[in-house]
C-alpha cells in the first residue's frame, strides 16, 4: 500500500505563507497509483479556489502492520432553511453529544471569526470551550486516512443516492476522527466558496447539515471537542494528536 498526498497553493508553499488552494490524500495499491496521480493533479489545477503556482505531490510506502481498520459513520441528513438555522442545529447536536452549551457556542463563534481558513482543526475542551492545542491557524491536520475499498465505498454511497467528492472525503475523515479516543464530537464546514454544507461528527453518526455558512464565503474550518478527563499520564494530548496526524486508518 502507498500513501499519495497532494497540496496546492498560490504564492508559494504553505510553509512560506502561500494561500491554500486544495489538498487530497489517497491510500492505494501500487497498480492504482498512476491513474490517481492524474486525478489529484487535475483536482489541483481546476479547483474553484483558483489556479495554484505550487503543487506538492508525495508518495510513501505503508507497511501493512502499520494500518488500523475502523468502521464508517452512519449518515443522517438534516434540512434547514438558513445558515442561522443550520448553526442552531449544529449547537443542539453538539450538546446532545456531551459538549457543553458554552463550548459549542464558543467554537461556532471561533470558526465564524476566522480571517483565513484553518489548515487543520482546533482542539476544544468540550466543557469549558477553551482551545487546548497550541498550533494556531495551522491546527491539527488529520492525515493517513482512506477507504479500505474505494470502489465498494463509492458504490454504497451511490446506492444510497449520496454521491459527491465532498461527502466521500468528509465522511472518511470524520470516521477516523470519531475513532480517536478522547474526542466526543466534531464541527466542520468547507472552505470551498460554493459549498455551504457542513456537518457535526459524533462517535456514531455523520450529521449532515445543508447550510452552515454563506455562499461565496471562502473561509472554512473545523473543531474537535475533547473530553480532557480521558487524558492522563498513559494517554496524553500528544498521544491524541499523534493518532490524528500520523496513524494510518482505513475505513470499512
Amino acid at each position: 500500500m502507498y500513501s499519495i498526498k497532494m497540496r496546492s497553493s498560490k504564492g508559494g508553499p504553505h510553509e512560506e505563507g502561500g494561500k491554500h488552494i486544495s489538498g487530497a490524500e489517497r491510500i492505494l495499491r501500487e497498480d492504482e497509483i498512476e491513474e490517481e496521480l492524474i486525478n489529484v493533479y487535475r483536482r489541483a489545477i481546476t479547483h474553484e479556489r483558483g489556479k495554484p503556482d505550487f503543487i506538492n505531490l508525495k508518495i510513501e510506502r505503508i507497511d501493512e502492520e502499520d494500518i488500523t481498520y475502523k468502521k464508517r459513520l452512519n449518515i443522517n441528513e438534516h434540512h434547514v432553511e438558513s445558515k442561522e438555522d443550520g448553526l442552531g442545529l449544529a449547537k443542539e447536536l453538539l450538546m446532545d453529544n456531551a459538549v457543553s452549551e458554552e463550548s459549542a457556542k464558543m467554537a461556532i463563534q471561533n470558526l465564524q471569526d476566522l480571517e483565513e481558513s484553518m489548515h487543520g482543526a482546533m482542539l476544544i475542551d468540550k466543557d469549558t470551550g477553551d482551545r487546548i492545542d497550541n498550533k494556531g491557524i495551522k491546527g491539527v491536520r488529520v492525515t493517513g486516512i482512506a477507504s479500505a475499498d474505494i470502489t465498494e465505498y463509492r458504490e454504497s454511497l451511490k446506492n444510497d443516492g449520496r454521491e459527491g467528492l465532498h461527502l466521500e472525503e468528509a465522511l472518511i475523515l470524520a470516521s477516523k476522527i470519531a475513532s480517536c479516543k478522547g474526542i466526543v464530537a466534531e464541527l466542520c464546514w468547507s472552505d470551498d466558496p460554493s459549498y455551504v454544507i457542513g456537518y457535526v461528527g459524533t462517535k456514531d453518526n455523520y450529521e449532515r447539515i445543508p447550510i452552515l455558512k454563506d455562499e461565496g464565503n471562502p473561509i472554512g474550518g473545523r473543531a474537535f471537542f475533547v473530553d480532557t478527563n480521558q487524558l492522563n499520564d498513559d494517554y496524553t494530548l500528544d498521544d491524541l494528536i499523534d493518532y490524528l496526524e500520523k496513524q494510518v486508518v482505513l475505513i470499512e
